[in-house]
């Protein structure tokens, strides 16, 4: 049985503004890597307050007992932990604590929920507050952005390919893939993945919420087409609605 401490809520943001949106990793809060781009996206008068699935777990409890168990490519998940480390893990482990977190920020108050992830998590349920899945969000998004052009996706695992193909298939993309981990910044590693696209694409996305404007850059420059940042979009859109 994995003990879950109760870490507390995390907020960012000026105190005197009005509105909060909760905002779930499927890591360990606080997320000081993608948060400031959450903020500048969603504008002033907005409050984030963090939470993470896996906060209180120790990162031996997370490696051995959230591990994927063999034919579970499609639901791997890989996320930041508090010290700076990434972790892989199944989905199906996982989700009960996403539950977990957005039953806590209903208790809180919170009537707005952002999954900072942008896999898919089939049967998360609030009781009133509203749920932001960027899973359901991109690809419809995407598909009017990309129109007939040819698309790519950047993920953090090889193993998600299949995973990141399926999902945008129902929209009527086909992405060339490639993968380059937000957890395990080589630019090398991401100058290499640019390069499996270039020329084969013309709009990429970084299926990921864990990007920066800095990674985003490195595959700009290395496939010299425009290049989606997941999070930033994400922030964009929610800043009409929250």
């Amino acid at each position: 049985m994995i003990q879950i401490a109760n870490e507390g809520l995390f907020e960012t943001g000026f105190p005197d503004r009005a509105r909060r949106l909760g905002m779930i990793t499927i890591g360990q809060a606080p997320r000081a890597d993608v948060a400031p781009i959450l903020e500048e996206a969603l504008g002033a008068g907005i409050r984030l307050v963090q939470v993470g699935a896996l906060d209180g777990v120790e990162e031996t409890d997370i490696r051995k007992r959230l591990q994927p168990e063999d034919g579970e490519d499609d639901h791997l998940l890989t996320s930041r932990l508090a010290n700076g480390r990434s972790a892989v893990f199944s989905r199906n482990k996982i989700r009960p604590l996403v539950q977990r977190k957005i039953d806590e920020l209903e208790d809180a108050g919170i009537k707005q929920i952002l999954l900072l992830c942008t896999g898919a998590f089939p049967g998360l349920t609030t009781r009133s507050a509203l749920l932001y899945e960027p899973d359901r969000l991109l690809p419809p998004l995407l598909k009017a952005l990309a129109g007939e052009r040819r698309f790519g996706v950047v993920g953090p695992l090889a193993e998600q390919a299949d995973s990141l193909r399926s999902k945008y298939g129902p929209y009527g993309l086909d992405p060339k893939y490639a993968a380059a981990s937000p957890y395990e910044p080589d630019r090398e590693a991401f100058r290499r993945a640019a390069a499996e696209l270039r020329g084969e694409v013309d709009l990429i996305v970084l299926d990921c919420m864990g990007y920066t404007r800095e990674m985003r850059s490195w595959i700009a420059e290395g496939s010299d087409v425009p290049v989606v940042l997941s999070n930033a979009m994400i922030g964009k859109v929610l800043s009409e609605t929250v």
